[in-house]
């Protein structure tokens, strides 16, 4: 199990992104599953809509890479919310992190997972907090 970013998951929706390791990782996935913050499906929907509006893909090519994710065994953390304005405020404060990616670190910080980003500042801060990165 481990904690999955957006941007991990993007990969997998866009060839010229994909990579041996994100390739690896959704085989990891697929056997183990992840975790992620309500956010990320948000995340998610919100880049293919803006790659369908700049003719990158079509809608049901979006259709199509929301599909195979559902799929996978991901796991919603419910607890967020309630921490946005307390621990992961305080969290991107000191890790001149947004909150977005702040939660992801939080989420991983909290149940002692490994993450699984592709995003410079949010790996530098998993790394500083002897939070494990992939890939």
């Amino acid at each position: 199990m481990l904690v999955l970013d957006s941007s991990v998951a993007l990969t997998w929706c866009f060839a010229d992104e994909a990579t041996q390791a994100t390739d690896a990782l959704l085989d990891d996935i697929s056997a183990n599953g992840a975790l992620v913050p309500g956010l990320w499906f948000l995340e998610l929907g919100n880049v293919l809509l803006a790659a369908e509006r700049r003719g990158r893909i079509t809608a049901s090519d979006a259709a199509a890479r929301l599909e195979l994710i559902s799929t996978l065994p991901i796991y919603v953390d419910q607890n967020a919310i309630a921490r946005a304005w307390s621990e992961i405020l305080h969290l991107a404060r000191a890790e001149k992190l947004t909150t977005y990616d702040a939660t992801y670190l939080d989420l991983a910080l909290r149940r002692r997972l490994p993450l699984a980003t592709k995003d410079r500042a949010l790996a530098e801060a998993a790394k500083r907090l002897d939070v494990a990165v992939l890939p």
